[in-house]
């Protein structure tokens, strides 16, 4: 396998999805696998195209040195199945609404992002987005260590 290409998935792509994608994004530029693997993410509603990273997001990235500004919300699109290796949820009710618009064949491709962390991690990452300061942080925690977890097996993958 010469690249993988993965897409980060919350509900309304503007804090989990977003921040994963810029840990993601982080780590792989530091391993200098940038051209290898190809990362996005999305939601599973129309809320927020188009809209920046929700800001208390942004800030909590950016003081760990993850910039966001960049990244635009998006919703999942049909060909994204195709598109992506990983499609990787947040929670299990963005399983279930992605495994709902994905063609049968491809619903392997639906992964929790959690099940890359250390087996005493939570399966889901926690929404913050009705929350105060603390939830983004512990976004964060919670998408470094999956984020690190999924580059490891990632490197494995590619050396195959």
């Amino acid at each position: 396998m010469n690249t993988v290409s993965i897409c980060f998935v919350c509900l309304g792509n503007i804090c989990r999805s977003p921040t994963a994608e810029g840990v993601m994004r982080h780590l792989v530029n530091e391993a200098g696998l940038h051209e290898r693997i190809h990362i996005d993410s999305a939601g599973t509603g129309d809320w927020h195209i188009g809209e920046a990273p929700d800001p208390r997001a942004q800030r909590a990235a950016g003081a760990r040195g993850y910039d966001l500004s960049a990244l635009r919300g998006r919703q999942i699109a049909q060909a994204d199945f195709e598109r992506f290796d990983l499609v990787l949820a947040m929670d299990e009710a963005n399983v279930a609404a992605l495994r709902s618009v994905c063609p049968p064949a491809l619903r392997d491709k639906i992964r929790l992002l959690m099940g890359f962390a250390s087996p005493a991690a939570s399966l889901e990452v926690s929404d913050p987005y009705f929350g105060g300061a603390e939830g983004f942080e512990a976004v964060l925690d919670q998408c470094e260590a999956a984020c690190a977890g999924l580059l490891a097996v990632l490197r494995k993958r590619l050396a195959a």
